[in-house]
C-alpha cells in the first residue's frame, strides 16, 4: 500500500525541449515508486520560450498525468502550450506576461507550502526569476549551465543557500560530480585538480572519429540521439565543457568568469553563430570540418595516440581543448560510446578525475553515462527529490 503522503513538492518547470519533456514523462512513470516513498511531485506549471501555462489553483492542485503527456506530445510535434487550453483547469500567459507570472507564483508558493523552480532550458533569460525566487525562500533545480557561468555575482546569489538549490545535472547529466566535489571541499580535503572528459557528447564525437567516420556524419547522428546542445556548435566550439569547468572552478572557490578559461575550438570563427544559423551549419559548415580533423586523427595514431577532448582546472585556471594521448592512458582508454546489448544501444560516457590530498595519488574518478535527455532528465528528477525533507508536513 502506498504511504502517506508526507512531502508535496510544487513545481513550475522552465523549458519544454528534449530534457524537459523527459523529465515530465519520468514524474509520471515514477508515481506509482515515489507514493511509496510517501512523496507527491505536484506540476502546476510549465513554460517554453514563450509562454506558461499554469493551474488555475497553485496552492492545491497541479496538472494531472493525462495533461502532462499531452504537454509532452504537443511539445514533441511543435505545437504551442495554447493548444492545451480546455484541456484542464489551467490558464495561458504569453511572454512577458508569463515571465511576471513565474515570479508572482514564486512569491505567493515560497510563502506558503514551498516551490522548485526547475530549469531545463536554455538561456540567460531565466537568471532573474531564479534570483527571484531564491530569495523568497524557493527552491530551484537546474539543468541550465548558463544561469551559473555568467556574472559571478549571479552564481554567488543562486548558491547562496546552497540547501536549497541542486544542480548536479549541469556538469555531468547523472553523474554525482557536483555531489562528489561538494562532499569532498565540506570535508575540509583541499581539491588541487579536476581533470578528464567533462562532454559525453565530444567523448562520442572523439572516439567515432577514431573508428574513421567523418565528423559531419557523426555531429548529426550525434545530434538525432539528443546528445549535443540544441545548437552542437555549443558542444563543437567547447563552451559547453567551458561552462561545466566554470562551476566546477567556482565550487573550488576561483572568482573566475568564462573569458579566463582558455577554450579551443574545434570549428573556425567564419562558421560560428554570428555567421550562419544552426541549419545553415548543420547542412553545409559541418562538412568543411572533415579534411582537418581526419589529418588530425590520423597524425595521432601514428604516433600511437588518441585525439581527446580534456578540460583540466587547477591552480593556474582552466584549459579546454584537444589533446594527444596515448592509447594506454586513462583518458585515452576510454571510450566515449559504448554499444550496449545486441541492439547496439549506443551511450556516451563522461569521465571525470578529482585530485585532493587524499585522493592525490589514486585520484577518485567519476565514470559513466554522460549525455543524453533521459540520462539527464533523471538526474534533474533526483535533484528534485532530493529537496523533499524541506516539503514534508509537521506533525
Amino acid at each position: 500500500m502506498p504511504k502517506p503522503v508526507n512531502s508535496v513538492l510544487p513545481v513550475v518547470l522552465l523549458g519544454c525541449g528534449g530534457v524537459g519533456r523527459q523529465l515530465l514523462h519520468h514524474i509520471v512513470s515514477c508515481r506509482p515508486l515515489h507514493a511509496k516513498q510517501g512523496v507527491a511531485i505536484r506540476v502546476v506549471g510549465v513554460a517554453d520560450s514563450s509562454s506558461l501555462l499554469v493551474a488555475d489553483d497553485v496552492h492545491s492542485s497541479g496538472f494531472d498525468d493525462a495533461l502532462l503527456t499531452n504537454i509532452c506530445d504537443a511539445k514533441s510535434a511543435g505545437s504551442p502550450l495554447s493548444s492545451l487550453l480546455g484541456q484542464g483547469p489551467c490558464q495561458l500567459f504569453k511572454n512577458p506576461e508569463a515571465n511576471v507570472k513565474v515570479i508572482d507564483t514564486a512569491t505567493v508558493l515560497g510563502r506558503s507550502t514551498g516551490l522548485v523552480l526547475v530549469d531545463c532550458s536554455a538561456t540567460y533569460d531565466t537568471v532573474g526569476m531564479l534570483k527571484h525566487a531564491v530569495d523568497h525562500g524557493c527552491c530551484v533545480v537546474l539543468a541550465n549551465k548558463k544561469p551559473l557561468t555568467g556574472a559571478y555575482e549571479d552564481f554567488e546569489n543562486l548558491v547562496s543557500n546552497f540547501r536549497r538549490i541542486r544542480f548536479e545535472s549541469t556538469v555531468g547529466a547523472g553523474l554525482p560530480v557536483i555531489a562528489s566535489v561538494t562532499r569532498i571541499i565540506a570535508s575540509g580535503d583541499p581539491i588541487s585538480r579536476i581533470v578528464g572528459s567533462l562532454s559525453g557528447t565530444l567523448g562520442y564525437v572523439m572516439s567515432e572519429l577514431e573508428d574513421g567516420k567523418k565528423i559531419s556524419e557523426i555531429v548529426k547522428t550525434a545530434k538525432s540521439l539528443g546528445y549535443t546542445e540544441p545548437d552542437p556548435r555549443d558542444d563543437l566550439g567547447g563552451m559547453d565543457v567551458a561552462r561545466k569547468a566554470l562551476i566546477l572552478a567556482r565550487l573550488l572557490g576561483q572568482r573566475i568568469s568564462m573569458e579566463d578559461i582558455n577554450v579551443e575550438s574545434l570549428y573556425p570563427r567564419e562558421l560560428g553563430p554570428d555567421v550562419m544559423s544552426t541549419n545553415d551549419f548543420l547542412e553545409s559548415g559541418l562538412v568543411q570540418l572533415d579534411k582537418s580533423m581526419e589529418e588530425r586523427v590520423k597524425a595521432a595514431s601514428l604516433k600511437g595516440n588518441v585525439i581527446r577532448y580534456v578540460c583540466e582546472i587547477g591552480s593556474a585556471g582552466c584549459q579546454v581543448g584537444l589533446r594527444e594521448l596515448p592509447k594506454d592512458s586513462p583518458l585515452g582508454r576510454l571510450r566515449g560510446s559504448d554499444n550496449v546489448n545486441r541492439h547496439r544501444r549506443t551511450q556516451v560516457i563522461s569521465k571525470v578525475e578529482v585530485y585532493s590530498r587524499c585522493y592525490e595519488s589514486s585520484p577518485l574518478v567519476i565514470q559513466g553515462a554522460g549525455a543524453g535527455n533521459d540520462t539527464t532528465a533523471a538526474g534533474v528528477l533526483a535533484d528534485i527529490l532530493d529537496l523533499q525533507d524541506l516539503f514534508q508536513k509537521t506533525a
